[in-house]
């Protein structure tokens, strides 16, 4: 599985690396384009146009950790 994140600065980057390094979760960095298919970039502006059109349910850090019943290892 890729999973793709573009932080919004340096501080989102370094939280969001200190979560994956606290999960001990295997990730590369790195700034190598990403191709994508035309279907996955289809999908991905249709999930966009349904979370602008307000049809789709957004969730906190906090609830999916809850959700999941996610434990700090």
């Amino acid at each position: 599985m890729s999973i793709v994140v573009n932080p919004h600065n340096i501080q989102e980057e370094q939280a969001l690396l200190a979560f994956f390094d606290s999960m001990k979760y295997d990730y590369v960095q790195g700034d190598e384009a990403i191709i994508l298919s035309t279907v996955q970039q289809q999908e991905i502006l249709e999930r966009d146009r349904q979370y602008e059109a307000g049809e789709a349910t957004t969730y906190t850090l906090n609830e999916i950790i809850t959700y999941f019943n996610i434990k700090e290892k």
